[in-house]
């Protein structure tokens, strides 16, 4: 629930996904600029691949986008540009490639059924998803990486990231 350039990081991805049917939030209920339709993963704080399972789960659409929430300059155009980019022939999804050049499988747009169908593959391979990295499903689908042109992959992580984003969009609007 931190703030960022006078909205919460969360709010900022639900943002960036306005248009969509369903808007899924992963984790414990919190207060949304946007009506949203909360879910647990189970066990809790098991890591980003149960929560992805989790919230994949309601998504009725053939295509899902996955947002982390902490990713300040994440816009609707990127998102938009992600769905084209997995809608390509052959590809199971489009993942936002870093500034540094390292994809990041919550910066992505999937197809719904690919994604259940790793999900089920890596639980049938591995017995659990708790602990798991998101690339051990992510590495068994075919994506397309999108080169991040515009510098929205940037994410808060730390302290001091928050700060940067705060001063990048405090500059932005004065």
């Amino acid at each position: 629930m931190v703030s960022v350039g006078g909205m919460s990081l969360l709010d900022r991805s639900i943002e960036a996904c306005i248009g969509a049917a369903r808007t899924i939030v992963v984790g414990p209920p919190r207060a949304t600029a946007h009506p949203v339709h909360h879910v647990s993963e189970w066990p809790p704080h098991a890591g980003p691949l149960v929560a992805l399972a989790a919230g994949v789960r309601w998504v009725r659409a053939p295509f899902v986008v996955v947002l982390a929430a902490d990713l300040p300059f994440v816009r609707s155009e990127t998102v938009a540009e992600l769905l084209r980019q997995a809608a390509g022939p052959a590809l199971e999804g489009a993942v936002m490639l870093e500034t540094q050049g390292r994809d990041n499988p919550l910066f992505a747009a999937y197809r719904t059924a690919a994604l259940r169908r790793g999900i089920a593959l890596t639980l049938a391979e591995h017995r659990l998803l708790a602990g798991l990295p998101i690339r051990v499903l992510t590495r068994c689908l075919a994506l397309r990486h999108v080169p991040d042109v515009a510098g929205v992959s940037f994410d808060c992580d730390t302290w001091e990231a928050v700060a940067l984003a705060r001063a990048r969009l405090k500059s932005k609007a004065g």
